[in-house]
């Protein structure tokens, strides 16, 4: 099958850039009010949609992004909006739309279950940030008969019998870890993503995409002079939070043209 993911980021390339993944939580400000973000999203320039269900307890989410996923665990949202908003959204946009999870809601769920349902949604992967390759035999086999993208996550610190591992069993692309700690704005990204994606070439991966502080279009920019995507999260959450849909298309539309000017 082909992956809808990375047939993304080969368009983009062959339109001479990087590929813009833009992050947003579901369920903020409210169910409806996020599947029209992401439309909004889609629509000002995100090749790629990652959609994250709020979890009780988000081990790699900054400040901005616990506070989002706080107002839609109050007002009730449930596991199974994900796919609500899923099959919302991708009767709207031809954008792929994977979703960001971690793992013991998908384990309550059922493996085989979720993937069934987001694949029905019209989901096209799931970025798994906190289980590995060697634990995941039942997501492997459940993605292997569905179709959907596995994207595991690669950090500076991951030794290379890890990156094999991750580089072998990934697809789509590569959430490659810019730096170690939480997501959230920096001023500066860690060198170490650009050594990191190296590291990742050498074992063979294609699509290699960079997350966790990237704000601002310069620092897209920086990233797909070495990388094939950028990944944004923080930035995007805190324009819809205090611009709204518009505050969230400007800043999209800033971000995206950062995927533009690569040499």
């Amino acid at each position: 099958m082909t992956s809808r993911v990375a047939a993304a980021i080969a368009a983009a390339r062959s339109e001479g850039r990087g590929a813009f993944v833009g992050y947003l939580p579901i369920g903020f400000p409210d169910l409806a009010g996020s599947i029209e973000a992401a439309v909004t999203l889609a629509e000002n320039g995100a090749d790629i949609l990652e959609l994250g269900p709020p979890y009780s307890d988000p081990v790699m989410d900054g400040p901005v992004i616990q506070e989002a996923t706080q107002v839609a665990l109050e007002a009730g949202f449930r596991l199974s909006d994900t796919f609500t908003a899923v099959r919302a959204i991708t009767e709207r946009v031809d954008v792929p739309v994977v979703v960001m999870t971690y793992w013991n809601p998908v384990l309550q769920y059922g493996v085989d279950r979720f993937a069934d349902d987001l694949l029905a949604a019209g989901g096209a992967g799931l970025i798994t940030p906190d289980i590995t390759p060697d634990s995941a035999s039942d997501w492997i086999a459940a993605s292997t008969r569905t179709g959907l993208d596995r994207i595991f996550l690669a950090a500076p610190t991951s030794t290379d019998d890890r990156l094999a591992m991750i580089a072998r069993e990934s697809t789509g692309f590569v959430y490659t870890v810019s730096t170690m700690g939480i997501t959230g704005e920096r001023a500066e990204l860690d060198a170490a993503a650009r050594n990191l994606v190296d590291r990742l070439r050498a074992h063979g991966v294609e699509n290699a995409c960079v997350g966790i502080g990237i704000s601002t279009p310069d620092q897209v920019a920086g990233v797909i002079d070495y990388a094939d995507g950028a990944i944004v999260g923080t930035a995007l959450v805190k324009a819809l939070r205090d611009g709204g849909l518009e505050g969230l298309a400007a800043t999209a539309r800033g971000l995206a043209a950062g995927t533009r000017s690569a040499s």
